[in-house]
């Protein structure tokens, strides 16, 4: 063999092995992520053309797979429509059912298992939903309930807990009515969640977190424009999000997961 050629094969092949390092160097920094979205209607994607490619969890998973310390994301959609906290507790055989069915479709096993939950709009509706209205209180014991099963049954898993958005004070369609009634109580849960998430800072210490609390206050100042306008029985309300309000729930979510989790 010529001696320069051995020269630049050994070369090339010494290239390939840096190369090949510093890729695993690279992966190696990265985190591989689970992620279930828990919800109702809004994180199902309803009244959008495609919940399947316009839903949030589908702009929150695009949003993280862009960042840095991120490796690969799955995901499954767990948002039911019209659903409360009542249908999400464990041992009801409704939701909590197909919660697990979900993880247990994961591939990666390995992955960094992450609950992203989002419920609050249904319970606080005057009537309609399961349950609804549902008091602070009882809201409270629900999603105790719900955060105890998961960190019990999936042991060093990551719970985010989301802040529900804002509806419009006429939301009253065929269904469900929530009014002003329902906005108000919707918000009194807002402190029942943050109360929720420190009771776990010491029995499960940087597993539970307080997710986004931005989201409602940018949709009720821009609802024209990032809301579906929906015919209701006290005229048009706001209270699904259209293709670009889903893409910036979407990235309102995934922006409090990789700052909570991940980063």
């Amino acid at each position: 063999m010529h001696l320069s050629y051995r020269k630049f094969l050994i070369a090339a092949i010494c290239l390939c092995i840096h190369v090949m390092a510093k890729a695993q160097s690279i992966d190696a920094g990265r985190q591989n992520v689970n992620i279930v979205f828990i919800g109702n209607s809004i994180t199902y994607g309803g009244g959008l053309k495609s919940p399947a490619t316009e839903a949030p969890p589908v702009s929150a998973v695009g949003w993280l797979r862009t960042q840095a310390k991120v490796g690969t994301v799955s995901f499954k959609n767990m948002g039911f429509s019209g659903h409360t906290t009542l249908d999400f507790l464990p041992g009801s055989g409704r939701d909590f059912n197909q919660v697990e069915r979900a993880v247990a479709s994961f591939e990666d096993s390995k992955a960094q298992l992450v609950f992203s939950l989002i419920l609050g709009t249904n319970d606080s509706a005057v009537k309609g939903p399961h349950g609804a209205p549902v008091s602070p209180q009882s809201y409270e014991k629900n999603l105790h309930a719900i955060a105890n099963q998961l960190l019990k049954q999936y042991p060093g898993c990551k719970l985010v807990f989301q802040q529900p958005i804002w509806y419009s004070p006429n939301t009253h369609n065929r269904g469900a009515t929530y009014d002003a009634e329902g906005l108000e109580r919707l918000q009194s849960y807002f402190p029942v969640i943050r109360a929720v998430v420190i009771s776990y800072r010491k029995t499960y210490p940087n597993q539970v977190f307080l997710g986004d609390k931005k989201a409602f206050k940018f949709f009720k100042h821009h609802a024209e424009d990032f809301f579906q306008h929906e015919d209701g029985v006290e005229g048009v309300f706001f209270l699904h999000p259209n293709k670009m309000g889903a893409v910036k729930l979407g990235e309102f979510w995934a922006k409090a997961i990789y700052r909570t989790v991940l980063n």
